[in-house]
């Protein structure tokens, strides 16, 4: 096996694998070749090579994403770091851990005009766990008089050098183990800057150095005995209860617990397209219900306590709701933090979800109320006017995306892009066998196609990405990929622009409007399919997509992108005239 012979670089590859940190997603470039060696030639990572910064951050987003475990991300000095902040940002919002791993110059060669340097040290600053600034090695031929001339004077000169490099590596051990076990116990991003100075590709056949692992500290959880007594006391007062969850990983709550809140009837329970929760008594399609209410309506939907888990809502409509009717009080049960998303805040739980609800739920006593009554025969209502109202309409995203939800085969995994996409998709009762993902931590649309691909090599299920247009096109180097399975499939529907700035306050039809907000275009997915070696199809109609969809998961030698085109004009028109039809 070859080791790179500087022992920075070693430091870091043995500590990666120490940790069982196993996926090393790598941009190719000069300054980090020392790790590139160091990973490439131990059969004990699995490597990637992905030239483009931001397409290899949301890829090892995806990854880490689907394992719920570090992967590392590895790059060159300069500018080359910097492609990797939207998906650290997201990474930082949406928990999901890695470890950046950046080359950069040694100080004395930053700031004097040299090539590729930018100042890395905590460039991530306001969206990281933890930022590392290694120290770089003394060479061992150094000559300590020219370079360290506080040793002119001083006796023992070689002992107070070896002093000097043992301490740096120390330092370096310490800062390593701090910043990987952070990533693992906090689930989240963590920056470690890494100076190397020439020559960058000598190499050895045994390490020189054997670092110190520092194990994980495990933080139990624990919740407070009178803080559990109180919320079991008002919560047991109260006769109107609202349970809203937002991103949450399939299976993360035993069906029991959900069970026990599905047959309370003052609770009633809000799930999300990303909330992987499901029961007939519960509340999904959020918009399907309160878009169309009004004033007295929301008065009586308005609960007394809102308890909310899970990442960010994607509902609009429900964040205006309770941050005009707002509950007597919100709890919010999470690991790491709480958003004041209602402005009425006024208990943080710090626990999973399911412990919680193991501790909670045993205690409480169902309330006699016409909460749940009132709301399921609103849902039933809104219900068969959504499906009366799809029977009737021309095709459009809508429709396309009725078609769309029904076709995707049983316990396979769905990806959102964001924007119109994953709202299209709240509109709809989804399969309960999907695991679904979004990257709504930031919410972007920049690295849906990458995060999608990144999962899809993770996850033994087959993986589909529903995407829109200019989502897709943003990201179109994320097919630039040469591990992409021959099961992932594409989906993106074209209405040639951002449709979604058509349903928004605005003057629509303008040149001003057409340029600068709806970004209309004519472009197609068909060479880019062509030159990346997807199976590319196209329709334009009902029939088409229907029929299509025969063919699409079949078993094929290559990955597979459907492109549907709907007309942009009247898709706006259609979906809101569907909130009014369904009130």
């Amino acid at each position: 096996m070859k080791y790179p012979k500087i022992p920075l670089a070693q430091t870091v590859i043995q500590l990666c694998k120490a940790k069982s940190i196993k996926h090393i997603i790598i941009s190719p470039g000069s300054r980090n070749a020392p790790l590139t060696i160091g990973f490439t030639n131990n059969p004990y990572f699995k490597c990637y090579s992905i030239v483009d910064e931001r397409c290899a951050a949301f890829f090892a987003l995806g990854i880490a994403q689907q394992l719920q475990e570090p992967t590392a991300l590895v790059c060159t000095s300069g500018s080359a770091l910097l492609n990797y902040y939207p998906a650290v940002a997201e990474a930082f919002y949406s928990d999901i851990p890695l470890i950046v791993l950046s080359a950069d110059r040694p100080k004395h060669l930053i700031g004097i005009g040299d090539g590729q340097t930018i100042n890395q040290q905590n460039i991530f600053e306001n969206h990281i766990l933890y930022s590392a600034n290694l120290k770089l090695d003394l060479d061992e031929e150094i000559e300590v008089e020219e370079e360290l001339p506080i040793f002119k004077n001083l006796e023992n000169k070689l002992e107070k050098l070896l002093g000097l490099k043992q301490g740096i590596q120390d330092y370096n051990e310490t800062e390593i183990n701090k910043a990987v076990n952070i990533a693992f116990s906090k689930m989240g991003p963590v920056h470690i800057n890494i100076p190397f100075d020439e020559p960058l590709y000598d190499r050895i056949d045994e390490p020189t150095v054997n670092p110190t692992t520092v194990s994980v500290e495990k933080q139990e959880l624990k919740i407070e005995t009178n803080i559990l007594n109180e919320c079991i006391r008002d919560w047991n007062a109260a006769s109107k209860k609202m349970v809203l969850v937002g991103v949450s990983r399939p299976n993360s709550i035993e069906q029991k617990w959900l069970d026990v809140l599905a047959k309370d009837d003052s609770v009633l329970v809000f799930t999300e397209t990303t909330s992987n929760l499901h029961h007939n008594n519960f509340f999904p399609s959020i918009d399907k219900i309160i878009a169309p209410l009004k004033d007295e309506d929301f008065k009586s939907l308005q609960p007394d306590i809102i308890l909310t888990f899970g990442g960010l809502i994607v509902s609009k409509k429900i964040k205006a709701f309770l941050r005009k009717y707002k509950p007597q009080q919100h709890w919010h049960i999470d690991v790491k933090k709480a958003n004041d998303t209602f402005f009425s805040l006024n208990r943080f739980i710090q626990s999973s979800p399911n412990q919680f609800l193991s501790k909670f739920l045993p205690e409480i006593q169902s309330k006699k109320s016409d909460y749940k009554k009132i709301w399921s025969s609103v849902k039933e209502t809104r219900a068969y006017k959504h499906a009366n109202y799809l029977s009737k309409i021309d095709f459009t995203d809508l429709k396309a995306f009725e078609i769309i939800l029904k076709a995707i085969p049983n316990n396979t995994v769905l990806q959102l892009g964001n924007s119109s996409t994953v709202r299209y998709a709240q509109l709809f009762d989804l399969n309960k066998t999907l695991d679904v993902f979004c990257n709504r931590g930031t919410s972007g649309i920049d690295g849906s196609t990458s995060t999608a691909i990144g999962c899809a090599v993770a996850n033994d299920k087959q993986t589909t990405l529903i995407s829109g247009d200019l989502s897709f096109i943003y990201d179109s180097n994320a097919l630039w990929n040469s591990y992409i399975p021959n099961n992932f499939r594409i989906i993106i529907i074209n209405n040639q622009g951002g449709g979604i700035f058509r349903i928004l306050p605005g003057h629509k039809n303008t040149k001003n409007f057409d340029t600068y907000f709806e970004t209309k275009h004519q472009l197609t997915a068909k060479y880019l399919c062509k030159m990346y070696g997807f199976e590319y199809n196209y329709v334009s109609n009902e029939s088409g997509l229907k029929n299509n969809f025969n063919s699409f998961y079949s078993l094929s030698q290559k990955p597979k992108l459907l492109e549907i085109f709907t007309p942009k004009n009247l898709n706006d028109e259609v979906l809101l005239q569907y909130f009014k039809s369904i009130s």
